[in-house]
């Protein structure tokens, strides 16, 4: 037996029905392919990694994720969360990969797949395998134990159903859908480590295969990450300390449908700001005399990341026109001599950083945002 979605109250419907709508803005947005879309997606993606890792421990800038993101390796990261973002990246991707799969079908074997892509990084973890015996969650503060995950001999069967019932699943809610895969998963927590970030992958591997808009655009890893006691806060609710799937589903289901609703906005309003930007980058390049293909490290270095050599000509890989080492040293000495750049360290350890004019131009552009929405949309709603 799995945890059940709950019947959606009209309260659930309505947020979900906004939702429905802020996706269907999005996808209109970034329908047609536009220079900036690109690294809009890029930065997304980057920040999934940067979430869903980040509730974990392993804590890293975003463009240490995004240089991860691109194959490349990151300026401060140790070794172990450069690890950590690297197996996430590659479950992902394949996650992508698997959107538009006409053969696909869960199973408790892609499941170990996807797991083992994700921490193989140490026999330890048991990648791709499940566990082999009880499993405890700890409060890391007292050591007090707060979760006891499925009976282990209970965990093949599990997880068996789980992939069932998400193949047999007909509906036209797949953030309802998505959420309860997350639930169950991280519920039975069937893997030695690495549960909480498979059973965010699982979410966006749903959302991939039943939604109208890329997992990049509609995960909530940045959000859980950004409000992760709160995470915590409804699976211990739900929960109960334990294995316990006749519980209520529901305030877990609103946790979620909020974390949504917040992010789509978060999103929408990071499309209009990113069209804007780049109309700026575009016409300081112009005016300065640069490449066009400078605007991607103007770019960047406006949302405050550290731009290398490396990661600039990675930015480019996904598209038709690659460049240089060369090309690419030219062109972030052109953008210092413009007064957009400025050079950081030697060698190979030099990157570059927006320029206070630069900075400025991020300062127009965000000048106008709304004030972020982070109202309850369940408040005074009975549970």
């Amino acid at each position: 037996m799995l945890f059940r979605a709950p019947e959606l109250d009209e309260r659930e419907l309505s947020v979900l029905a906004e939702i429905e709508r802020l996706k269907h803005s999005l996808r209109l947005q970034l329908n047609e392919p536009r220079r900036w879309s690109g690294s809009l997606r890029r930065l997304s993606f980057a920040r999934n990694i940067q979430g869903s890792n980040s509730i974990e421990g392993y804590d890293a800038a975003l463009d240490d994720a995004a240089a991860v993101a691109l194959g490349e390796e990151p300026l401060d990261a140790d070794e172990e969360t450069r690890l950590a973002l690297e197996g996430y990246r590659d479950a992902m991707t394949y996650v992508l990969q698997l959107s538009n799969d006409e053969d696909f079908s869960y199973s408790d074997q892609l499941l170990k797949g996807l797991h083992f892509m994700m921490t193989s990084y140490s026999m330890r973890n048991r990648p791709g395998l499940w566990r082999t015996g009880a499993i405890y969650v700890q409060r890391e503060e007292d050591g007090v134990i707060v979760y006891e995950g499925a009976d282990v001999a209970e965990v093949p069967s599990l997880m068996r159903e789980l992939a069932t019932v998400l193949n047999d699943e007909q509906t036209d809610q797949p953030v309802v859908s998505g959420a309860m895969a997350h639930l169950n998963l991280v519920m039975i927590h069937p893997f030695k480590d690495g549960n909480g970030r498979m059973a965010r992958c699982l979410q966006s591997l749903v959302l991939a295969r039943k939604g109208v808009l890329s997992p990049v655009f509609m995960s909530i890893e940045e959000y859980l990450g950004r409000n992760t006691q709160d995470y915590y806060n409804v699976l211990a609710e739900v929960g109960d300390g334990a294995w316990n799937p006749t519980n209520d589903a529901r305030p877990w289901l609103r946790f979620s449908l909020t974390a949504h609703l917040r992010q789509a906005r978060t999103l929408l309003n990071r499309v209009r700001e990113s069209e804007r930007l780049w109309l700026e980058l575009d016409g300081l390049a112009t005016k300065r005399d640069l490449p066009e293909r400078s605007v991607n490290a103007l770019y960047d270095a406006a949302f405050g990341m550290r731009v290398r050599n490396s990661t600039y000509r990675a930015s480019f890989d996904e598209g038709p026109d690659e460049i240089s080492d060369q090309t690419a040293s030219t062109d972030l000495r052109r953008m210092v001599e413009a007064g957009l750049l400025q050079p950081h360290g030697e060698r190979r350890g030099r990157y570059y950083l927006a320029s206070p004019q630069l900075r400025d131009v991020m300062v127009t552009v965000r000048k106008d945002r709304p004030i972020r929405d982070s109202s309850d949309p369940f408040a005074g709603s009975p549970r």
